[in-house]
């Protein structure tokens, strides 16, 4: 499902400008530091997935997301007092320059206040072959597809074995290599995060090491919980000072490679029921492709980026209750029927 999702929603997004700076509305750069670190961290949280015992997850997943949204909320209220000190602002600029008391003509605010003659406003796009960055895609291509080999190979090796304690090893070379190189880029200045703006050009070892740990992070307890890692990217994007915009597009492409990851892996575990799942996955790919465009129309309409940040928060909620109280149904299930609730050995895992 949230695979689905991801992917009509990053298809969207692929056409879409910055909404203030001449880059796609997808940082590749911030993509390319952070996700071979989430798929690495994915890895680490499925097999955590198999030796916690359920009421563990349930328990986990209902204390990060209603942390989680509950920050996402605050941060939302922040964006829109901030946003609207910024609409009265632009507003008196513009009643000032209409009076004739102002001599530097007045330019809207991205998303902002409008007047009567005011043309409707239009989404920037572009075609997907000019806005879309190669190089880095091509990267975390590798990434995926170098974890997609690795994953079909511990599949045909016996569990805990040395090889297949090998193959797992090999992921970490994979993923610092790619993240290692970006790092290396952005601290020597050769790239930038340019969504930041000025503060994503001076970036420090230890605020690229910060982001790689919360990489990491986001895909163990992605991995364990069964998600892409995006219900925790697009809060931290927001908290590293990445607008709301960008940060929802940059956390759902990398949401698509690893949530994907996420279906392999669970599959070759023969922990993926397949028709209930592509039932999912279609009505979300429409859902999300829908929701998309709407959400959007609003933003430029209301001119209040922060909707976004509500929506996230919202949706995290929601799910911290739907998903904790299936999760607390099935506990109560297996406490009546007397079931084991320990932790599992992964060795001993068949599926």
């Amino acid at each position: 499902m949230i695979m689905g999702a991801s992917v009509s929603t990053v298809y969207y997004n692929l056409k879409l400008r910055h909404p203030t700076l001449d880059m796609p509305v997808i940082d590749y750069d911030l993509a390319v530091l952070i996700q071979p670190m989430l798929m690495m961290g994915i890895s680490i949280g499925v097999a955590f997935n198999v030796v916690f015992a359920d009421w563990m997850v349930t328990v986990l997943l209902i204390i990060l997301f209603l942390g989680t949204s509950t920050k996402a909320f605050l941060r939302g209220v922040e964006t829109w007092k901030k946003e609207t000190i910024m609409k009265k602002e632009a507003a008196k600029r513009l009643e000032a320059n209409s009076n004739g008391q102002g001599e530097a003509e007045y330019k809207l605010l991205p998303s902002g206040p409008g007047n009567d003659t005011q043309k409707e406003p239009v989404e920037p796009e572009v075609s997907i072959i000019e806005n879309v960055s190669w190089n880095e895609f091509g990267l975390l291509s590798f990434v995926w597809i170098a974890f997609l080999v690795l994953q079909i190979v511990k599949n045909h090796t016996t569990t805990c074995s040395a090889i297949y304690w090998v193959v797992n090893l090999l992921q970490i070379p994979v993923s610092l290599g790619v993240s290692s190189y970006e790092a290396i880029n952005l601290y020597k200045g050769t790239r930038t995060i340019a969504s930041k703006g000025d503060a994503g050009t001076n970036l420090k070892a230890h605020q690229l090491v910060t982001y790689c740990f919360f990489g990491v992070l986001a895909g163990v307890v992605g991995g364990l919980l069964g998600l892409g890692g995006g219900f925790i990217m697009g809060p931290l994007f927001l908290e590293l000072g990445v607008p709301p915009q960008v940060s929802s597009a940059t956390a759902t492409f990398a949401m698509m490679f690893s949530s994907s990851m996420s279906v392999v892996e669970y599959y070759l575990l023969k922990r993926f029921p397949v028709p209930y799942a592509l039932y999912f996955i279609a009505v979300a790919t429409v859902a999300a492709f829908i929701g998309q465009h709407v959400v959007r129309r609003f933003i430029l309409l209301l001119g209040r980026a922060s909707l976004i940040i509500f929506i996230l928060a919202f949706t995290i909620f929601v799910s911290a209750i739907s998903l904790g109280g299936v999760g607390i149904s099935n506990m109560i299930g297996k406490i009546e029927r007397h079931e084991y609730m320990g932790f599992e050995n992964l060795c001993r895992y068949k599926g």
